[in-house]
């Protein structure tokens, strides 16, 4: 425990370096519209507490958990099907790469148009944002599995499913950790553009309400409590894998 919080020891001191510049230069700078200070932004957290946290935090992480998890079902169905299948790796994998040269910005206004203000334009534009580093990490993590130990194992008589569950899963486990913890944050921003770009509620929609009223620490306040809940489920992410993945040591 000593030695982790050693090791975040420099980062603390880089955040708050890093903060203390960003306060002297907002305080030069003297137009909270524009640069609110990070005391601003924190005090007017805290004045919009109610409404954050009781009706918009709920909603982008609504959309955020079923985006997520509608990402993962297909990322992992994607690569476990190209990993089966040579064939469907040369169909599909094109399709996925493809997939992310959409600009976001241009196809959310279509999703709200198709699907109007609710939830589901929301949840489509997280998933297309999200199910790509799923996709190829996993993939990518199945594919890294040694030929070698395949090949003994199948002289032992072990089946495809065997080589599958007991080679390849394993091999598979830490690509797959690394994907989600590259997937929540952007499932997070997929959320908040979706409602930046069409919605009623969440914290999108209200980075966007404050901007329109020119009130630059109420645009940051809930920009700030989007970064800490994905770090926070990132650091659950983390936490979950030294549990399940033991064998690779204390990094």
């Amino acid at each position: 425990m000593k030695k982790a919080n050693r090791g975040n020891l420099p980062a603390l001191i880089f955040l708050f370096v890093l903060l203390l510049a960003w306060q002297l230069g907002a305080m030069k700078v003297g137009a909270a519209y524009i640069l609110p200070t990070p005391i601003q932004i924190l005090q007017r957290l805290w004045e919009l507490r109610v409404p954050l946290f009781t009706v918009h935090l709920p909603a982008t992480m609504l959309v955020t958990g079923v985006g997520l998890l509608i990402s993962l079902v297909l990322g992992l169905g994607l690569a476990v099907a190209m990993d089966w299948s040579p064939l469907l790796q040369k169909c599909l994998y094109p399709v996925v790469v493809a997939s992310q040269t959409i600009p976001t910005t241009a196809i959310a206004p279509l999703f709200v148009l198709w699907f109007g203000y609710g939830i589901w334009s929301k949840v489509l534009v997280t998933v297309l944002i999200t199910f790509f580093p799923i996709t190829i990490t996993v993939y990518d993590g199945l594919r890294a599995a040694k030929t070698e130990m395949a090949e003994l194992l199948m002289t032992y008589g072990a089946t495809n499913r065997d080589i599958f569950l007991k080679i390849k899963v394993p091999c598979a486990l830490p690509y797959f950790f690394s994907a989600i913890k590259m997937a929540v944050p952007m499932s997070v921003i997929g959320a908040a553009i979706g409602e930046w770009l069409g919605a009623q509620s969440g914290l999108g929609y209200f980075s966007r309400r404050m901007m329109t009223q020119l009130d630059g620490a109420g645009v940051f306040a809930p920009i700030v409590l989007l970064s800490a809940a994905a770090m926070l489920a990132v650091a659950v992410v983390g936490l979950i894998e030294r549990k399940a993945v033991k064998w690779r040591g204390e990094s």
